[in-house]
């Protein structure tokens, strides 16, 4: 029998995550999209609370919840602040290819860190001339003995300011294209990693967003992800488990959008009556709800396809173009229910239709998901 009953257990981190999301995050979101302060007292809470690093196996101290799972509390985080969220999650991206492709020496350590102390890791694949085209980045590490000497450069990455450590994607073989690309796990500390300045984005603000450029660093081969070569499907692997969770960060921002415009547009009123009652505006929310629903749907099969040991890329693509295009409307329509009065700061739809937009860039874009999509429908594999 099909069902979408949550379990009891999913039903209580559901709560756990929404009662976090209205008492600690709402509260303070403003503050963080104003100032652009990174959110580390309210990141410290969520780690206690065990809303951070769900991915992480029981084996070295973490939760070892499911996809489906993270997805669950990643929506509920999500309505409250998506800048905080993504300072959150930005761990799970960044530990899936330790997840993925780690030996145990690996996992204790670097996935320790997050367990046992409220830490941030970073995922290091983007670079200034390297976005989609995953093959074009230029940054290399050298074998020289028994150690490996990375040069190059990386951008727009979450958490970089913040991280202990970084996954990083590089060419061991040039020659090979993706195939001659390896994964490395490079501790913050480490001689040679110079972190850029913080970027001053559109949207969520609070997110710690840098560049990180990488001169002569060495690092041992014991902290190589898997074999040479292995670097490009590790790296995509993680996206197959994160992808799923960020759709559902999409969700959770929308169904803010879509709360504020019902509140609003049934307490505003012209001619005597709440302009919710006018079929302009009534219609406008009727499609966000419908919309949200499918985006949420997309999201739950996404994540249940890789819990059961199957190949999700479809459907993780699926979830995230559909969820991102879908908050992108949303958030945008919101703004419209408000009218004037949505296109100020003083009031909260403004500060969602910016978070919304990086939805359809980071994670790979709408048209990224796009062409994985059209690859598995039209030649699967």
């Amino acid at each position: 029998m099909i069902s979408f009953e949550l379990t009891e257990d999913q039903r209580a981190l559901q709560e756990t995550a929404r009662k976090f999301a209205k008492e600690e995050m709402i509260p303070k979101a403003e503050h963080h999209d104003r100032t652009g302060e990174f959110p580390k007292d309210v990141t410290k809470k969520a780690w206690e609370l065990g809303l951070m690093n769900t991915h992480v196996p029981q084996e070295y101290g973490g939760m070892g919840l499911g996809v489906l799972d993270g997805a669950i509390i990643t929506e509920e985080i999500a309505y409250g602040c998506t800048g905080i969220a993504t300072a959150m999650e930005a761990n799970t991206l960044a530990a899936a290819p330790i997840i993925v492709a780690g030996n145990d020496e690996q996992k204790k350590k670097f996935l320790g860190m997050l367990t046992e102390q409220p830490l941030y890791a970073a995922y290091g694949v983007t670079e200034p001339g390297a976005g989609s085209d995953v093959a074009g980045i230029r940054t290399t590490a050298t074998k020289h003995g028994d150690d490996y000497v990375i040069n190059g450069s990386k951008m727009w990455i979450t958490n970089a300011g913040v991280a202990s450590w970084y996954f990083v994607l590089a060419y061991t073989d040039p020659a090979a294209k993706h195939k001659g690309m390896s994964g490395f796990i490079v501790p913050h500390d480490t001689p040679g990693v110079v972190v850029g300045k913080k970027e001053d984005n559109m949207g969520q603000r609070c997110s710690d967003t840098r560049g990180l450029t990488f001169e002569n660093v060495k690092i041992p081969s014991k902290y190589r992800l898997g074999n040479e070569g292995d670097g490009f499907k590790i790296a995509m692997s993680a996206f197959d488990h994160t992808r799923p969770v960020v759709a559902a960060g999409a969700v959770g921002l929308a169904r803010r959008a879509m709360d504020e415009a019902i509140q609003y547009s049934t307490t505003r009123r012209t001619f005597g009556q709440p302009i919710s009652s006018y079929q302009a505006i009534s219609f406008m929310i009727a499609d966000m709800a419908k919309d949200i629903e499918a985006a949420r749907l997309l999201v739950w099969r996404a994540g249940w396809e890789i819990d059961q040991g199957r190949r999700n890329t479809k459907f993780a693509a699926f979830a995230k173009a559909f969820a991102a295009d879908m908050a992108m409307q949303v958030t945008t329509n919101a703004v419209q229910v408000f009218g004037g009065y949505g296109y100020s700061k003083e009031y909260p739809v403004e500060k969602l239709m910016r978070d919304a937009k990086i939805y359809q860039i980071y994670e790979g874009t709408s048209q990224i998901q796009r062409l994985i999509i059209a690859r598995e429908t039209i030649a699967p594999r």
